[in-house]
C-alpha cells in the first residue's frame, strides 16, 4: 500500500507519529504501525489470559474459604462485603446480580466481573475482609525482603499497571513510543509482559505450556526494537 493511501485511512496526526519516530521514512513507518498493531494483539491476549487465570485462581481460594455461593454471601448482612468501606465492591456485585436476573448463576457472576473488581480484591479494605489470605493463591509468590514487600499493596499496583496498560490496548493507543515522545521505546511494554508472566508463575500457571503457540511477545518487540 502506498503510504498516502494508508496514511488517508488511519489519519495525518495518528501515522505523524510514526513518521517522526522513523526520521521520516515512510515505509519504516508503515512496518512500525503494523508491529504496533501486532504487539497490542499479542500482549491483549496474554493479558485474557492472565485475567481469566487470576479471577478463576481467586474464586476457588474464596469458595474455599466462604462456600460456593461466596460473591451473594459477600453483601448479605454480616457478609464480608457488608460494611462501609467496601460499599463499593458490594454494589458492583449487587449490580451484577440485577443485571444478569434471571440467568443469574455463580459462575455467571464470576465472569461478569471486569478487571478492576478484582484488583480491587488487593486493595486494603477488601483484602481484609476476605480474612487477608488472598495472597495464598500465589504458592510460588518471592519472599519478601527489607526493601520489597511482595504483599497485597505490591499486588494491587501491579494489577493497576496491567489495568491501565489494558485500557490503553482497548482504546487503540500506540504501545511501540517513549511516554508522551514520539520516540520507538518498548520498555513499557516488556515491564507489563513481565509482571503478567511473573505473577502466572506465581500462582504456579504452567505458562509455556498455556502460552505455547500463541506468546510471539518477545519476537515482535524484537522486531520493533530493530526498526
Amino acid at each position: 500500500m502506498k503510504y498516502i493511501e494508508f496514511e488517508k485511512i488511519f489519519s495525518i496526526p495518528r501515522i505523524s507519529r510514526y513518521l517522526k519516530a522513523c526520521s521520516n521514512d515512510k515505509r519504516k513507518s508503515i512496518q512500525l504501525y503494523k508491529l504496533n498493531l501486532k504487539l497490542s494483539q499479542q500482549l491483549f491476549t496474554i493479558e485474557s489470559c492472565f485475567e481469566v487465570a487470576i479471577r478463576n485462581k481467586v474464586d476457588v481460594h474464596y469458595t474455599s474459604l466462604f462456600g460456593k455461593n461466596w460473591l451473594v454471601d459477600s453483601i448479605n448482612a454480616h457478609g464480608i462485603f457488608d460494611n462501609n468501606k467496601c460499599r463499593r465492591t458490594a454494589k458492583i456485585i449487587k449490580d451484577k446480580i440485577n443485571i444478569l436476573n434471571t440467568k443469574f448463576t455463580h459462575p455467571r457472576l464470576v465472569a461478569e466481573m471486569d478487571f478492576g473488581f478484582w484488583r480491587y480484591l488487593f486493595a486494603k479494605p477488601q483484602f481484609r475482609a476476605g480474612k487477608q489470605s488472598l495472597l495464598l493463591i500465589f504458592p510460588k509468590k518471592p519472599k519478601s525482603s527489607i526493601s520489597l514487600h511482595y504483599d497485597n499493596k505490591f499486588v494491587y499496583n501491579e494489577l493497576q499497571r496491567i489495568n491501565d496498560f489494558r485500557n490503553r490496548l482497548a482504546h487503540h493507543e500506540p504501545i511501540c513510543f517513549q511516554y508522551g515522545k514520539d520516540i520507538i521505546d518498548t520498555h513499557y511494554s516488556k515491564s507489563i509482559y513481565n509482571s503478567m508472566i511473573d505473577l502466572l508463575l506465581w500462582m504456579a500457571v504452567d505458562t509455556k505450556s498455556v502460552l505455547y503457540g500463541i506468546d510471539h511477545t518477545k519476537e515482535i518487540i524484537n522486531k520493533i526494537d530493530n526498526i
